[in-house]
């Protein structure tokens, strides 16, 4: 649904971009990762036809952004950081603005409206103008407006941004839904966010891509296996051996006074395992908790380094 081989941008002599290409097949939720200044903008604004690309070539469901720029960019939805929005306008006359520009049939506006405010959750609002509205009401806007034309792709950028806790969660929310119906880019730098909805995560630093897998093999390749600390009492002395022969545990530590920290393979969960053996065993299970590296571990170390001459490209991590 986005392909992306080769792509390039440089201003002036300086390059932004670096040969960076990808894939992201139809009805996949892509987080779009990397630190300020990595080139996410740039090579989004690339994708959405409003900034040229110096090398390489962009296809968003299946137009090519070469042949066809405007085409393609009414194959995607986009919502910037900065929503441009209109503050004098109420609700119902941005979409109705939004809906002539991407060119909707006109016996289809009213109809097409009627879905995003339901999807987006602003039927309350509707009347109401845009400059009155909360931050996360405004974001829904944004986004409002970007699904008008029922777009098969969607990029968003920082859609989360300045919203409070409860706002959060109903985006995240949202999001998950449009992923049902739309392939989606999301870019943030809430990194939970992208553990709680995103399939596929791609990080990218000065330009390059450093990493592109699923949060689970990205954690098990840079981090190593997850972990569950396990403490109980009443053993004799006969829990490591029982414990190490538990299916998916690949290694025990014995930390002494019943402590143990099993590590177990990417995708095993070893808990109910545990929970079952002590019960038959007598055993009293005072502990039984998760130690697994986060996505935020993930990308600390692909984007730190020590020497800032270090190529971006060096200590790349790819997983199918």
């Amino acid at each position: 649904m986005i392909e992306v081989e080769n792509l390039g941008k440089t201003y002036v002599d300086e390059p932004v971009v670096r040969d960076l290409s990808f894939f992201v097949p139809e009805g996949q939720v892509l987080g779009f990762l990397g630190p300020n200044g990595a080139g996410k903008t740039t090579v989004m604004r690339m994708l959405t036809a409003f900034l040229p690309p110096t090398t390489g070539r962009v296809v968003v469901a299946g137009v090519d952004l070469d042949k066809d720029p405007v085409g393609l960019r009414r194959n995607v939805g986009y919502l910037p950081e900065n929503v441009p929005l209109y503050p004098e306008m109420r609700v119902v006359e941005y979409l109705r603005f939004r809906a002539d520009v991407e060119e909707v049939p006109r016996g289809e506006v009213h109809a097409r409206i009627e879905d995003v405010v339901d999807r987006c959750l602003i039927g309350d609002v509707r009347r109401q103008v845009i400059g009155t509205l909360s931050k996360g009401f405004r974001q829904r806007v944004g986004l409002a407006g970007a699904l008008i034309h029922q777009p098969p792709v969607l990029i968003l950028d920082e859609p989360t941004v300045g919203l409070d806790p409860n706002q959060i969660i109903k985006v995240r929310e949202l999001i998950t839904e449009l992923g049902r119906d739309h392939t989606v880019l999301l870019s943030t730098h809430i990194l939970p966010e992208v553990e709680q909805v995103c399939e596929r995560v791609f990080i990218i630093d000065r330009g390059r891509v450093v990493a592109d897998g699923t949060p689970d093999a990205l954690r098990t390749k840079l981090i190593g296996n997850p972990s569950l600390a396990v403490e109980l009492k009443g053993t004799n002395g006969s829990a490591r051996a029982a414990l190490e022969a538990l299916p998916g545990v690949v290694a025990i530590s014995d930390r002494g006074e019943g402590r143990f920290l099993l590590e177990h393979a990417a995708g095993s969960d070893p808990r109910e395992a545990v929970f079952r053996m002590a019960v038959e065993r007598g055993w009293v299970l005072l502990a039984l908790t998760p130690q697994r590296a986060s996505l935020e571990d993930v990308f600390v170390r692909l984007t730190t380094r020590e020497d800032e001459t270090v190529p971006a490209a060096a200590g790349e991590v790819h997983d199918a």
